[in-house]
């Protein structure tokens, strides 16, 4: 092949005239014209790839996660029916499918302890200076039994604290076990403090005075001493635990809020109903599910079409690749695939028992007349497939997703996108090089053929100087 070089060179042909540092610059450039040319044609191919490649992973670990959104939502679980509402709020752990129905029956509510202290004339009184030592357990009667892994609370007071100041002190050392305000009733100001809900979170006050002579009155910590045996009237209410019935099963919680029951069951409890057994079911909303699946059909639809339109086997930016073609694979065997692996005999396994179903063409389609036959035969194996849990509609999907987008993974198409841009980067590698040497190339040429101007000037002004004296000879003839 000849070189290009080699064609400008002859075209512009030699002698005066010629700008060299022009034609330096347009050899160097033709010769390696071709190989620039080519490798910023691949570059354009693979940054086409990157971009099919990376919408198809996108849009695949979006629908999953989409997915996994809804689910979470709750509103495709089975939905608590409390027989008396006013008992008991239900909540289910996410990824459980509570079945058949309860008896809850509340004896006990959780409080905890009001205490309220001895009367100030106003909550900018002075409270003497000392230190203030609170102990948590339980409070029975007149006997306080301490809770020692409770760490107690040990509160510095100053000369210039006052009831409202010492109030912020034991707010801040309590950390939220304890929540202390100052109330001015017609009695005066008292400092009132309110424990946590649970038996346990009973407290008593000892507080020790910094006086020589403490007298327990105002203006002296000891003013502020409580325990149940000395109780003057300041306890208000008594730390208790809640106590309820599950199934006639007598349970016990420091809490209002239930939680860690069987079948992930979970109470908010609200009022007592001793002798009134509440019953709690659940049921399935088999609208919602069919509307999921519509939306997933059609989402599924979408990844289709444009895999289809990406992946095609001639024209498509992905034919060859090899994780787009998985990816098809995969989503050809999506509907039979068995997503409920421990179902027993004649509940639903498959997403084509919750009416998905695929076409010759490549389409999914949800057919309403399988999901309803499901629904109406199983109810609760199609909730079942509805979970976050390690099996379902979710997990499969989301496996799928990261299966077929990992870019650690080569068979993946976030494997293809990083072996294209590992492709894209020696490419550009090589146009620096092809940069470095066309410019060695150009310069080399500039020298020398500036050079090469001088010479034909110098040879070019002999050459007149002869034709003068030419000239001269010839007219003295």
């Amino acid at each position: 092949m000849d070189n290009p070089g080699s064609s400008i060179l002859t075209a512009l042909g030699g002698g005066s005239g010629i700008d060299f540092i022009k034609l330096a610059d347009d050899l160097s450039d033709a010769s390696f014209a071709f190989q620039r040319t080519t490798l910023e044609s691949r570059n354009e191919t693979l940054q086409t790839r990157i971009s099919s490649a990376s919408l198809l992973r996108n849009t695949l670990t979006q629908l999953a996660s989409a997915l996994g959104d809804r689910i979470r939502s709750g509103d495709l679980a089975p939905q608590a029916n409390v027989g008396n509402s006013a008992v008991a709020d239900v909540s289910t752990t996410s990824g459980v499918v509570p079945k058949g129905s309860y008896s809850l029956e509340v004896t006990q509510l959780a409080q905890g302890q009001t205490l309220v202290s001895k009367s100030y004339g106003s909550k900018d009184d002075l409270v003497g200076e000392g230190s203030l030592t609170i102990r948590f357990g339980a409070v029975d009667g007149a006997s306080f039994t301490e809770d020692t892994s409770q760490t107690a609370l040990d509160i510095t007071v100053s000369d210039t604290d006052t009831l409202a100041t010492l109030a912020s002190k034991i707010n801040s050392a309590s950390g939220g076990s304890i929540n202390a305000y100052v109330a001015q009733g017609t009695g005066g100001a008292q400092l009132v403090l309110k424990g946590k809900e649970g038996a346990n979170s009973g407290f008593v006050l000892e507080p020790t005075s910094a006086a020589t002579t403490p007298t327990a009155t105002p203006g002296d910590l000891t003013y502020l001493a409580w325990n149940p045996a000395s109780d003057a009237g300041e306890l208000r209410q008594t730390s208790r635990d809640a106590t309820f019935k599950l199934d006639t099963i007598e349970m016990s919680s420091a809490s209002n809020t239930v939680k860690g029951l069987p079948e992930g069951l979970g109470f908010s409890l609200k009022a007592t109903n001793i002798g009134a057994p509440t019953t709690i079911s659940f049921s399935n909303d088999p609208a919602k599910i069919t509307g999921v699946m519509q939306d997933f059909a059609a989402a599924l639809n979408d990844l289709a079409t444009s895999l289809n339109e990406e992946a095609a086997a001639f024209g498509g930016t992905l034919g060859n690749d090899a994780a787009a073609r998985a990816l098809k694979r995969d989503l050809a065997q999506l509907a039979g695939q068995t997503v409920m692996p421990g179902a027993a005999e004649g509940e639903p396994s498959t997403l084509a028992d919750l009416g998905l179903k695929i076409t010759r063409e490549g389409r999914f389609e949800l057919d309403t007349e399988r999901l309803n036959e499901t629904l109406a035969s199983n109810p609760e194996g199609a909730a079942a497939m509805m979970t976050t849990g390690p099996f379902g509609l979710y997990a499969t999907m989301d496996k799928l997703a990261r299966n077929n987008t990992l870019r650690t993974n080569p068979g993946t198409l976030g494997g293809s996108v990083l072996r294209y841009e590992a492709q894209m980067e020696r490419n550009d590698e090589k146009l620096e090089k092809i940069a470095a040497q066309q410019e060695s190339m150009r310069s080399r040429l500039t020298s020398d053929l500036v050079a090469a101007e001088r010479r034909i000037a110098s040879s070019q002004s002999t050459l007149g100087f002869l034709q003068q004296q030419i000239d001269a000879w010839n007219g003295s003839n």
